[in-house]
């Protein structure tokens, strides 16, 4: 049966002092809406989910690769596909917020394993 989700009614996580996230998921695909402080830094990682990020308020400093190798400034209206495994890290320029995409969806955001995020 296929159920109407109402976004103000999933449950708000607050995965630390400075990042909030809902997130909805099926058995492929997984979306998230987030809410992110100034300053946050999300550190370098990779993960073997794609990923589609489009922000809707603020900006998002992205660098990409092992070596950071590309930047790219994400602004609101604007989207990116990052590729499974690209090592990526994001700097919030601004209150942001946002949403992320994944397929499949992240085990450990589920699970809550994300330390990387958690400290």
């Amino acid at each position: 049966m296929v159920e109407k989700i109402i976004w103000d009614n999933v449950e708000e996580e607050q995965v630390n002092p400075s990042m909030k996230r809902r997130m909805v998921y099926g058995k492929n695909i997984m979306i998230t809406k987030m809410r992110f402080k100034n300053g946050f830094v999300v550190p370098l990682h990779h993960h073997e989910n794609e990923q589609v990020t489009e922000v809707l308020s603020g900006t998002i400093r992205f660098w990409f690769g092992e070596n950071k190798e590309q930047t790219m400034d994400l602004n609101a209206g604007e989207t990116v596909v990052i590729p499974s495994n690209l090592p990526h890290e994001a700097l919030m320029v601004g209150d942001v917020e946002e949403v992320d995409t994944f397929s499949p969806p992240r085990q450990d955001w589920i699970d809550g394993s994300d330390d990387y995020l958690r400290e």
